[in-house]
């Protein structure tokens, strides 16, 4: 991890969208810019809450303890994303999530007493900042809802709509994000033999391609029909 209040550009940040020109030079004075490598800890379950983390660069999950020795992914956070905002309350004591480059990072970190009077000066900022909220509500609850009613199929197969919803495909028609099978099963609360068991049917049924852990879709509404 490095951390510099240097030049850098964070303009295209939800953080510098949303807010009023005036408090750019403000934000300059107060944030950190901080370089994480891939596997470093921003912060982890239990950890006092400092401040909220706006994302630049990279890729991060948000996971949790569940169960012994295991861990739900609740979330991917890629550019322009929000973490450590499940921190935030009345009692703002610790976080109840841990995240996780699983790339290279750069993030903009405000500390929380600069956050709270940023969303006070800026009322654009607050608004977007609770829909942001909002949008990540709904996302969680419909997540507790698969986990409950979808087979392990159906959320295998929504995961990967998901995941190429949010990272995009590349020039070849990978989806644009690496993947670990390890970290599939902990996204969508099963075994890892079990995604591998799964991304060989869904292969061998036309469904998708892959090339090592790349993974291509081929039949979208094949997978959405999974998930219904």
């Amino acid at each position: 991890m490095k951390k510099h209040k240097g030049n850098f550009d964070a303009a295209d940040s939800f953080l510098y969208q949303k807010c009023l020109k005036e408090w750019r030079p403000a934000l300059d004075a107060n944030r950190e810019i901080i370089h994480y490598k891939k596997g470093e800890i921003l912060f982890k379950e239990g950890d006092k809450v400092e401040g909220v983390y706006f994302m630049l660069e990279g890729v991060i999950k948000v996971h949790k303890h569940w169960g012994k020795d295991k861990e739900l992914i609740l979330r991917f956070a890629h550019n322009y994303d929000i973490v450590g905002h499940r921190g935030l309350s009345t009692n703002n004591i610790s976080y109840p999530i841990t995240a996780t480059a699983l790339t290279n990072c750069t993030i903009c970190f405000l500390s929380l007493d600069f956050f709270v009077a940023t969303l006070k000066v800026n009322t654009q900022f607050m608004y977007d900042f609770m829909m942001f909220m909002a949008d990540e509500l709904q996302l969680s609850e419909q997540r507790m809802r698969d986990l409950a009613h979808l087979s392990v199929k159906g959320r295998a197969a929504k995961a990967l709509l998901e995941l190429q919803d949010k990272f995009g495909v590349n020039t070849e028609g990978y989806i644009a994000f690496t993947i670990s099978r390890q970290d599939i099963s902990a996204f969508i609360g099963t075994a890892y033999e079990s995604v591998y068991k799964l991304m060989t049917e869904f292969t061998e049924t036309g469904l998708i391609k892959t090339n090592g852990k790349d993974i291509a879709i081929i039949n979208e509404e094949g997978l959405k029909t999974l998930t219904r």
